[in-house]
């Protein structure tokens, strides 16, 4: 079912608040003051019914500039506005403010409600009636309806009815099955119930017992009861009025402005990349890093804008900037936000959000401005490529991009197996997380790691490749190391490079050995096929080879590597085929006998204690025997 929310706008004391009277029989000026001076300070909130049994939502805002804040926590979130004036005084100050505001924050439909019309004759009431529609001219209410009123007489009060009927089928149903997000507008406590927070659902649904945060303070807790409209309710739509009673939070630790959402559903930020346009008509040029107050959704914050296509924006121009905020908040992207000056405060303009979690962005850089015109399209997957490929490097999962963009995971997702689809990113599974890099970053770091191989090969010849380890601690340190892993395993899947033992090296790398290399190999493996279970100490071993040690050591190192020769220690090594033989020795004799003693097996191959030793921990390391004490038995699985 859709939800409709109808707000009022205009100067003050232009009959918003009668007008509601007269539409619900509720009065929504609450506190004391308001009724005392007869003027709005604080928002107000009510409904009523449309003909067709429809309930909609109301929203009363204050009309005088001293109250634009509030004012302007209470558009978030409507989709019918009646900008109200008088026909008593017409077009004021606030009016024009009111509907520069409507227009930038993007509100679509409205329509104006001409009241106090039993205080004016024909003639005046069709002198002003003329000028208002000259000045809605190039504003999203040019052509729209404008209705006679009198709160007071109830006269035209029906048509309003009607109309908001009328209008309220086209209203576009809201995001029920995005994110919930509601941005807080009143917090209070009740007596009995404790917290209680109110707002408009801006999207999805929040339902009894649903576990929330309030951002960007971090505070969770739980929803412990709903209204909508005074009513109880199990759950909430968006497009609604909404009294949240929340559990495990105090009234203290929520302010006007917070966000409440699913926990860890979005990421804090004290910048924001935006589109920004400057309301034609104000006396003021908008310099580099003017500091301004943001306002966006319900909350207000300082912030410097940084303009990043030119040095100053005009009255009617628009342009890409970055908001530097001096506190935190929450957003999404394509959130609507307000700019008024610090000192004086008056609307200067507003615009659109393009990246609510951005890095610090240089001014006048081609792929800055290029990046945010494609933001400034408005395309998700096109969106949520560009926050792959920025943020690739941390091999970013679902939720995270979800937080970024503040987009439910299962849209998220939709999105990256679409990206996948078209090759333009690559997925990696780990445990319960989906992790996603672009292709482009994919493609670099496997010609980095390609290029690091090759000046290795050229350096070591004789070398089979870098430490497996070596290369994710290099270029893939900054993630989980099983994520490393993968993404080295995907480099061999795919045939740019293989393993051999813990080494990867080029898909098409062997070693090979020159004249000398050859020669010294012969002499190497002579020499341990002549000692047999008696070899030298591999220091020893390379100092008799007559060939300069440092290319002996190089090529004893490429016959250990090739498993040629099998270094049991540091002091001891054996050829492959000894190594063998003792394996088929030991084997025979444990088939014969339950266990082997290391007097036994130094004895069996004739060799010394320290030798049979190395042998007998490395059949254990290797699993062919088993140590029982000071006896080994075969092992078996």
């Amino acid at each position: 079912m859709k939800h409709i929310i109808v707000g009022t706008a205009g100067h003050i004391d232009h009959g918003k608040t009668t007008l509601i009277k007269a539409l619900t029989g509720r009065n929504t000026d609450r506190l004391k003051e308001e009724q005392k001076r007869g003027i709005s300070i604080e928002l107000g909130f009510t409904y009523f019914d449309l003909p067709s049994g429809k309930r909609v939502g109301i929203i009363d805002v204050p009309g005088h500039e001293k109250f634009i804040k509030n004012m302007l926590a209470g558009v978030a979130g409507i989709d019918i506005v009646l900008l109200v004036i008088a026909a008593d005084e017409g077009i004021m100050p606030q009016t024009t403010e009111h509907l520069a505001i409507l227009d930038l924050i993007g509100v679509e439909k409205g329509f104006v409600v001409l009241t106090k019309i039993d205080l004016v004759d024909e003639e005046w009431l069709s002198l002003v009636t003329e000028d208002i529609k000259e000045n809605l001219v190039g504003t999203f209410l040019e052509g729209a309806p404008i209705i006679p009123v009198s709160s007071v007489k109830k006269t035209g009060i029906d048509k309003v009815v009607n109309l908001i009927e009328e209008m309220s089928k086209e209203i576009e149903d809201r995001q029920v099955d995005d994110m919930p997000r509601l941005c807080i507008d009143r917090v209070f406590s009740i007596q009995g119930f404790g917290t209680v927070v109110t707002g408009t659902l801006l999207s999805g649904s929040l339902n009894l017992g649903d576990e929330v945060e309030i951002f960007p303070k971090g505070k969770t807790g739980r929803v412990r009861s709903l209204q909508v409209h005074g009513s109880s309710t199990d759950t909430a739509f968006a497009g609604q009025r909404v009294a949240v009673n929340l559990a495990g939070i105090k009234t203290e630790e929520i302010d006007r402005g917070d966000v409440l959402a699913p926990i860890n559903s979005m990421k804090p930020t004290s910048m924001l990349d935006v589109k920004v346009k400057i309301i034609d008509g104000i006396d003021r040029i908008i310099k580099n890093r003017t500091r301004v107050r943001l306002y966006i959704g319900t909350k207000e914050v300082l912030a410097r804008m940084v303009l990043l296509d030119r040095e100053e924006l005009a009255p009617g121009e628009e342009g890409y900037a970055q908001l530097r905020l001096e506190e935190t908040i929450v957003a999404k992207r394509e959130d609507r936000f307000i700019l008024r000056f610090y000192s004086p405060m008056f609307t200067i303009g507003g615009g659109k959000i393009l990246e609510p979690n951005p890095r610090k962005k240089k001014r006048y850089d081609k792929k800055v401005i290029e990046e945010l015109r494609l933001k400034d399209k408005g395309d998700p997957k096109d969106v949520i490529e560009k926050i792959i490929l920025d943020n690739s490097k941390t091999f970013p999962t679902i939720k995270e991009i979800s937080q970024l963009t503040a987009m439910l995971e299962g849209k998220v997702k939709e999105y990256v197996m679409d990206l996948k689809e078209e090759e333009k990113v690559i997925i990696f599974y780990l445990t319960k997380d989906l992790h996603v890099i672009h292709v482009n970053y994919y493609n670099d770091l496997k010609s980095r790691i390609i290029d690091h191989l090759k000046l290795y090969h050229k350096k070591y010849p004789l070398r089979y490749g870098v430490l497996k380890e070596e290369i994710r601690s290099k270029y893939l340190g900054n993630v989980k190391p099983l994520i490393g892993e993968r993404f080295i395993d995907l480099l061999i899947d795919e045939g740019h490079v293989k393993q051999h033992k813990e080494s990867i090296c080029l898909k098409d790398f062997e070693v090979k050995y020159n004249e000398n290399q050859i020669a010294i190999k012969d002499e190497i493996i002579n020499a341990l096929k002549k000692y047999s279970f008696m070899p030298p100490k591999i220091n020893e071993l390379i100092k008799s080879i007559d060939y300069e040690e440092k290319e002996v050591v190089e090529v004893f190192q490429s016959l250990v590597n090739n498993d040629e020769i099998i270094k049991l220690n540091e002091d001891i090594s054996l050829y492959k085929e000894t190594l063998e033989e003792a394996i088929n020795l030991i084997k025979d004799y444990l088939n014969k006998n339950a266990y082997i003693t290391i007097a036994e097996f130094r004895d069996l191959l004739s060799t010394n204690r320290k030798t049979a030793l190395a042998l007998l921990e490395y059949f254990d390391q290797i699993k062919i025997t088993k140590r029982e004490g000071d006896k080994r038995s075969l092992f078996s699985s």
